[in-house]
């Protein structure tokens, strides 16, 4: 689809467009490396898989997400994506697949991403170029153990705001009946069962006018977790905190970008302690990261028929600076002292 007839200034979040795809096959255990980057392109299309694969039946799945765009210096660049390989890396290995290298996951999706890049938007209209990689068991097996294939995957669209309405304070729903993980299972790595819990609490929030739910702990019921698919943020008193990463929540690269940024401002922040949502409703302002989301400001949060409303449901000073300042270096609007932006084209 030639970019001239995408509306990237009204363009929603999700799959709406396509060219190329990469995708690449080994035996269980084998060396990625040996499959070449520039023969695994092939045209967007369906998959064909044995009614046996092992991710039907198993969810034996991990992926990843990033966005690539067009900077303010005409360069393609994304954000990060050495961390992405590596995280993706420790999901491959928590479900026993064969992890794939830094250097060809990050070749692989270089190759994607310039195999499209007449979908990339022009700077400046908000809109990315999202990327899909994924890691899946696709070899046919009856019986629960690894596949004895395994698929890697990367695929993208164009995208715009992951949350509808723009940079506005969002409203959030306690989630009281389910969890997002706990201890010991894998909250931490970004596999499909987490996502596919998900789904019924979020979609039963949408459907009563909220933008996501927030999770608590599993043990206790009283820590907040995380935001839908989103880590998520406190500022108390102008200081900033976020859960403790104790396993059960995924350690997000903006999670880590924003805490950085906000102590290289002078900025306390206290990442090392369990977040009790009662203390959280105190907050003065609140917000939501994550590569989808960015920075998504929280305007108010519901639990049992209650709300508690964060800066009067307005976009908080901190949160606001904070967002230009990540989105600036993403963009190289503002110097990058941090080496983050991984150029690509």
């Amino acid at each position: 689809m030639p970019s001239a007839k995408i509306d990237f200034a009204n363009l929603p979040f999700g799959l709406n467009a396509s060219d190329v795809m990469f995708v690449a096959q080994i035996k269980k255990g084998g060396e990625w490396r040996s499959v070449p980057i520039n023969s695994s392109l092939f045209p967007f299309q369906d998959l064909s898989l044995s009614p046996a694969a092992q991710v039907i039946h198993y969810g034996q799945t991990g992926f990843e997400g990033g966005k690539a765009y067009r900077s303010s210096k005409g360069r393609i660049v994304s954000f990060r994506l050495e961390e992405n390989a590596k995280r993706h890396a420790r999901t491959s290995a928590r479900i026993a697949l064969t992890p794939i290298p830094a250097d060809y996951y990050l070749e692989a999706i270089k190759a994607t991403v310039l195999a499209n890049k007449h979908l990339l938007a022009p700077p400046g209209l908000g809109a990315a170029l999202y990327l899909r990689p994924t890691h899946f068991g696709s070899g046919p097996q009856l019986g629960v153990a690894p596949a004895p294939v395994e698929t890697f995957m990367v695929f993208v669209s164009p995208v715009g705001p992951y949350f509808k309405g723009g940079f506005t304070g969002k409203p959030m729903l306690v989630e009281e009946n389910y969890r997002r993980s706990a201890p010991g299972l894998m909250g931490d790595v970004k596999v499909g069962g987490n996502y596919a819990g998900s789904l019924l609490p979020g979609t039963r929030a949408k459907a009563n006018d909220f933008a996501e739910v927030i999770y608590l702990d599993a043990m206790t019921g009283k820590n907040v977790e995380e935001v839908g698919a989103a880590n998520a943020f406190f500022v108390v008193n102008g200081v900033l905190y976020t859960p403790k990463l104790t396993g059960t929540i995924l350690p997000g690269i903006t999670r880590d970008s924003i805490i950085t940024l906000a102590r290289d401002m002078g900025i306390k922040v206290v990442d090392d302690q369990p977040l009790p949502l009662k203390f959280a409703l105190k907050a003065d302002e609140a917000f939501c990261t994550g590569t989808a989301a960015v920075v998504t400001p929280v305007g108010s949060i519901a639990k049992g028929g209650k709300k508690t409303t964060f800066n009067n449901g307005e976009v908080g000073p901190l949160t606001q600076t904070l967002y230009e300042t990540l989105v600036g270096i993403q963009e190289e609007r503002i110097p990058d002292p941090y080496g983050w932006v991984y150029v690509i084209g």
